[in-house]
């Protein structure tokens, strides 16, 4: 891999986040490929041996990045406090921009002050919003609209990386993905799959209107590592996905065929089931399961000429691989 703009090889990446889901397959990725990689992480990890660990603790702005950023030419930050349900409680904005906002503007002055060129860093499509209309997807260009305290952060960090950038000359590149599966994901997506393993009859039969942008985790890191390296990705925001935008109840029979069994969907009509959310109080449960979400990622496609590498359906068998081959044992 060779730098386009200004010739020679680059010397070192630093992954933050580096024993997240997203940063270890970073990091993997990088190996695979020959690259030198430093991973930086909270705590102890185990990495190869030809990955240089560096403990930097909490994401802050006061992290110490002094002996991570040794030697690096590039930095991918995928380090960030992420987004739970619980964070809507009062005082999560606060506690959201320590670490996403000023955490991610000290490291990227650090990182300039090292002489680091470029600057990859990992947002999020909350940034754009929670819904879109069906055939509308959100593009970069679109103004954000954030609506938690975790997009808020997200876009302030961005706003602050992009003046910081201008400034010093910094190559920034954001990269915004949706929800993202792949091997040893968890949260809602894990428990969606072992309710299909467990053929436990889901209310979603219905729910076929809708289309939710997803992107696998090999996807997402083939986009990054374009974006380490191609000139035309400096100064430039990308919406990441796998181009194959499904509705509930799809994703949840392709699911389903990737861990060999049968999707047992009940055709529940979808204006019961936005009625019990809200009776619930889980209106937002409702338009992550029932709601559109889609993201365009033509602008990744021309400027960079990216191409998802591993389709839908392949992804889902990787993810859902571990789980699978426990379930025959």
């Amino acid at each position: 891999m060779r730098r386009e703009k200004h010739g020679g090889l680059v010397s070192r990446v630093l992954v933050t986040g580096a024993s997240g889901f997203v940063g270890r397959a970073v990091v993997s990725e990088l190996v695979r490929r020959g690259m030198p990689v430093t991973a930086a992480v909270r705590g102890d990890a185990v990495f190869p041996a030809e990955v240089r660990a560096v403990r930097v603790g909490n994401l802050g702005p006061s992290t110490d990045w002094s002996v991570a950023i040794e030697d690096c030419d590039v930095v991918v930050h995928c380090a960030a406090r992420v987004h739970v349900m619980r964070d809507a409680a009062v005082g999560a904005l606060d506690a959201f921009r320590v670490a996403n906002v000023s955490g991610s503007v000290r490291l990227a002055q650090v990182a300039s002050d090292a002489g680091v060129r470029r600057f990859v860093s990992i947002s999020s499509i909350k940034v754009n919003g929670e819904r879109t209309l069906p055939g509308a997807p959100f593009t970069e260009h679109d103004v954000p609209a954030p609506s938690d305290p975790y997009g808020v952060s997200k876009w302030e960090a961005e706003q602050q990386l992009r003046a910081l950038a201008d400034a010093r000359g910094l190559e920034l590149v954001m990269i915004r993905p949706p929800l993202v599966y792949g091997p040893g994901v968890r949260a809602n997506f894990l428990s969606m799959a072992r309710w299909l393993l467990r053929g436990i009859p889901l209310p979603f039969g219905s729910v076929t209107s809708n289309r939710r942008t997803l992107v696998g985790l090999d996807n997402l890191v083939d986009l990054i590592l374009v974006c380490i390296d191609q000139s035309a990705a400096a100064g430039q925001t990308f919406l990441a996905g796998d181009g194959d935008d499904m509705s509930t109840a799809d994703l949840l029979r392709r699911t389903a065929s990737a861990l060999g069994v049968r999707a047992r969907l009940v055709p529940v009509p979808e204006g019961v089931l936005a009625g019990g959310a809200a009776l619930l109080g889980r209106r937002a449960l409702w338009q992550r399961l029932g709601g559109t979400l889609q993201a365009s990622t033509q602008h990744a496609r021309e400027t960079l000429g990216w191409r998802p590498p591993v389709t839908v359906d392949e992804g889902l068998r990787r993810a859902v691989a571990d789980l699978r081959a426990s379930a025959a044992q």
